[in-house]
């Protein structure tokens, strides 16, 4: 079986093709940090004309290198949402041009599917159900994973992301875009104890996440300080990066209790590569007596190889969709779940 993936929901175009065994026949991802560097954060028009300029390019490169007609191709998988609609639709319509040329199913991929599965293409031991902590730019959830197309969301964000989060502490110490990467390399010199930064929701009931007001504390003790340099700047990145660590793993522990059927925690998305949170995350699985399952670097951001493995998936079971399948900015993997108060509606 062979799948190619289409990915543009947000600044990443990438196109892949991938077996049923697991084998990368081919892929690119083009980044689009230089044309949003200037701003210090994605724009969206920006991003949708870069996606129209790149990914039938990239569809022709990846058949070439692996070999392939597109004839030879099962089934088109592509991001159908969420994320930034522009960029979604850009994905989708192309799909769906190649499907209907070739005369190939469709299959409309979750992005956040993507992700939930990326860790299965990773490491062929992985078994459902699973524990998936999701943690990315426009996403904080705890899931119990029990199936394809069968997620249970135990909690999300009531506010901001905590890729979010780091993009804007990023922003405010002038710590460069992307801003993850950039908070993480600040922190790897500071002092974490200096400036005393909350933890938002630090052993409520309430299962959810919040990092706004820790964001918002991170810009006050940033503003308070009369002529601020890089040692400051160090030392307030790693009180960030420690307090948001502190919350994600407080918050795990809590949702353990709630999918106790979990076989391993895992954890995806773009802030999955943060180094200082999956050492927090192994360990708390550790102490657990959990498996702790994370997916390479690059197959944590963006990537055509994860929508064309979430395609292999859905496609063992005949999922499959039809041309008409919808765009979608907002697409909770739980669409059962209760309403949260805050942003975490979204969700």
């Amino acid at each position: 079986m062979l799948v190619l993936g289409l990915e543009s929901s947000c600044d990443e175009t990438a196109v892949a093709l991938l077996d049923d065994q697991r084998r990368i026949l081919a892929q690119r991802i083009a980044s689009q940090d230089a044309e949003h560097r200037p701003f210090g954060g994605v724009v969206p028009e920006l991003a949708a004309r870069a996606h129209v300029d790149r990914l039938t390019p990239m569809v022709a490169d990846v058949l070439a290198e692996a070999g392939v007609r597109l004839a030879d191709v099962d089934a088109i998988a592509a991001t159908a949402g969420p994320g930034l609609i522009g960029g979604v639709m850009v994905g989708l319509v192309t799909g769906k041009a190649l499907a209907w040329g070739a005369g190939k199913p469709l299959i409309a991929v979750n992005h956040l599917e993507g992700h939930a599965l990326s860790p299965r293409l990773a490491d062929a031991g992985l078994e459902f159900p699973y524990l998936l902590l999701l943690v990315s730019g426009g996403h904080c959830q705890l899931l119990g994973v029990e199936g394809v197309g069968r997620y249970r969301r135990l909690a999300t964000t009531i506010d901001d992301a905590i890729g979010e989060a780091f993009d804007k502490t990023a922003k405010v110490l002038g710590l460069g875009f992307p801003g993850g990467p950039a908070v993480e390399r600040a922190a790897a010199h500071g002092d974490a104890r200096r400036f005393h930064l909350p933890r938002p929701l630090l052993g409520s009931d309430e299962p959810h996440f919040s990092f706004a007001g820790l964001k918002s504390a991170v810009l006050r003790q940033w503003q308070a300080l009369p002529a601020p340099d890089d040692i400051d700047r160090a030392d307030l990145a790693a009180g960030f990066q420690a307090a948001a660590t502190d919350c994600l793993i407080d918050r795990t522990r809590r949702a353990m209790v709630a999918f106790p059927q979990a076989t391993a925690l895992v954890v995806a998305g773009g802030v999955a590569s943060n180094q200082a949170i999956r050492a927090a995350l192994a360990g708390l699985a550790a102490v657990a007596g959990l498996a702790f399952v994370a997916p390479p670097l690059w197959l944590c951001t963006d990537n055509g190889a994860m929508i064309a493995w979430a395609g292999v998936e859905r496609f063992r079971l005949g999922l499959v969709d039809t041309l008409d399948a919808p765009a979608r900015p907002r697409w909770p993997l739980d669409p059962g779940a209760e309403p949260v108060r805050g942003a975490g509606v979204r969700a």
